[in-house]
């Protein structure tokens, strides 16, 4: 299988020495790992260049997090231009909507139009380079997202451990975007009733790690032999057995992020 959605760089380095070597053994093939700023895109090249073919890495700035100064932000853009034949996505990119609610808890003001301008910015650059997109984008900030995708005419949107409004919901699916179902999908009924939802060519699975869950997974290390749990609770829920649903959720991943095409050497 393929992880469609982890965050390499940030596990441990002893982990990672211990967990990578082992993966093809436990049935995880290939990882789409995704960034969070600039260095965190520099780790992320570096570990998919010491394990190339298992590493696909994507470029890009998580939503939530205090936004990138100018310099930053072009130094940025410019790392993903040159690095543009390496890098299978741009994500993560989103809205900050864990972020603004926790500040509007505290009865803080939060300025969203800074992030949807560097949002703008990141679609722009994947429409030029012809990537497709990881998404933070869930519940109302989907339909921000959405409008923004139309906008740059961009097709290949993957809404990562997507939550949303039905409106939200009906016009990804009408548009083709792709969305992925964590570890969650086990014990959370919210979760499995949008599985049974959505449709199965359109599907991916991922772990999000190293962020953890809860039920099974409670004290565990989050590890992307966990999307063979993933693919197997999503299966039962449409009539799969759990091999066939990793073979589904797998040819899915490989077909959003063109994984037969290939990319150049990170060397």
């Amino acid at each position: 299988m393929i992880d469609a959605h982890i965050h390499l760089e940030q596990y441990d380095t002893d982990m990672l020495e211990d967990m990578l070597p082992a993966l093809p053994g436990q049935g995880v093939d290939g990882l789409i790992a995704v960034s969070m700023n600039l260095d965190s895109c520099m780790r992320t090249r570096e570990l998919a260049r010491k394990a190339p073919g298992l590493i696909k890495p994507a470029y890009g700035y998580h939503p939530e997090q205090p936004l990138p100064d100018e310099a930053e932000l072009a130094a940025l853009l410019r790392f993903m231009e040159e690095h543009a034949a390496d890098m299978v996505a741009v994500g993560e990119i989103g809205l900050p909507y864990y972020s603004r609610a926790e500040a509007l808890e505290r009865s803080e003001s939060f300025a969203v139009e800074p992030y949807v301008r560097l949002l703008d910015t990141l679609l722009g650059l994947a429409a030029r380079l012809g990537k497709p997109v990881v998404l933070h984008a869930v519940y109302e900030d989907a339909l921000a997202a959405c409008e923004l995708l139309d906008k740059h005419g961009i097709r290949d949107a993957h809404f990562h451990w997507f939550k949303g409004p039905e409106e939200a919901v009906a016009r990804m699916i009408q548009r083709g975007y792709y969305i992925s179902f964590t570890p969650d999908i086990v014990y959370e009924p919210e979760i499995q009733a949008l599985a049974r939802r959505y449709p199965p060519e359109l599907v991916m699975a991922e772990t999000d790690g190293p962020w953890p869950f809860e039920g099974p997974f409670a004290g565990r290390p989050t590890h992307p032999a966990m999307i063979r749990n993933v693919a197997a609770a999503w299966g039962a829920l449409h009539g799969y057995s759990p091999a066939q649903a990793e073979a589904l959720l797998s040819a899915n991943t490989a077909r959003f992020y063109r994984l037969h095409e290939g990319t150049e050497s990170l060397e």
